[in-house]
């Protein structure tokens, strides 16, 4: 992974997202590309009148000023960034940006706070989730040394997660990560153990991941709500991060639907990073 591509809208939870990508980089002697949308199109500076040019140009300028400031930061000492500036560029197009400038990650922040959903779909950030097609890193509070000794990876078994669980298990490789394969049972599809351990097995053996230890590294773990039991199990687990499938341009709600009421983990700061089909 030579580059990481963090938006920055010069708010706390970009900073948030800028601290934890200076941290993987540093490990990981990466780049990092700081990437800023002003949100003017070309059409939008053609049909500008001479003063709204002006002032335009001059936005622009300032935003490069304050691009440079929001920049100066100890913990990035010794990282080599790149800053890009956008004026046309929406989240959307946030993915051709990053593989642009050929980066193996995006890192950025979000202001859910209601939980993993909320977290995960929510204008800007579901925009990059939903249309990605790199792995995207979500941060929501400030995270000290952030790194990926710890990992969680949420799966039912279905037959279109096992890409990306290939690509999160390739992904976390050169990081050494202890990696664990996460499935809920949940009482409207609960599975005795053989039937989970059928399921799993069949899984694992459709990825063609012979180093994942069955035995080792699949829990099972029951609850009553899909997103309580991860946040249950990943803080039991001290995970670092939670690993989560995606399946394109359905967005990452439907990963919750079986979800009713108020999660009792609400606020937790575990980092999630995406993986898309």
């Amino acid at each position: 992974m030579n580059k990481i591509l963090v938006p920055i809208d010069f708010s706390e939870h970009s900073e948030f997202a800028l601290r934890v990508a200076a941290a993987i980089a540093k490990k990981n002697d990466s780049e990092l590309v700081a990437l800023h949308m002003l949100g003017i199109s070309d059409e939008g500076l053609t049909r500008m009148e001479t003063q709204e040019l002006q002032e335009a140009i001059l936005n622009l300028k300032f935003s490069d000023a304050k691009f440079t400031d929001f920049l100066d930061r100890v913990y990035l000492n010794g990282v080599k960034i790149q800053n890009v500036v956008q004026r046309n560029k929406d989240f959307f197009e946030i993915d051709s940006i990053a593989n642009k400038y050929e980066a193996g990650l995006i890192v950025m922040g979000s202001h859910g706070s209601k939980g993993l959903n909320e977290v995960l779909v929510g204008s800007n950030t579901e925009k990059v989730v939903r249309t990605s097609t790199l792995p995207v890193l979500v941060i929501k509070s400030p995270v000290v040394n952030f790194k990926f000794k710890k990992v969680v990876f949420v799966c039912d078994f279905k037959e279109d997660y096992t890409e990306p669980f290939r690509n999160a298990w390739n992904f976390f490789k050169p990081f050494k990560s202890k990696f664990k394969m996460l499935y809920i049972n949940l009482p409207e599809n609960f599975l005795n153990n053989q039937e989970m351990e059928e399921k799993a097995m069949e899984f694992i053996k459709r990825a063609g991941v012979e180093e994942f230890n069955f035995y080792k590294d699949m829990v099972f773990y029951n609850d009553y709500n899909l997103e309580n039991g991860i946040y249950r199990y990943a803080n039991k687990f001290n995970a670092d991060v939670v690993a989560v499938p995606t399946r394109g341009r359905r967005g990452i709600a439907h990963f919750f639907s079986s979800n009713k009421g108020e999660s009792l983990v609400n606020h937790s700061n575990i980092p999630i990073i995406t993986f898309k089909k």
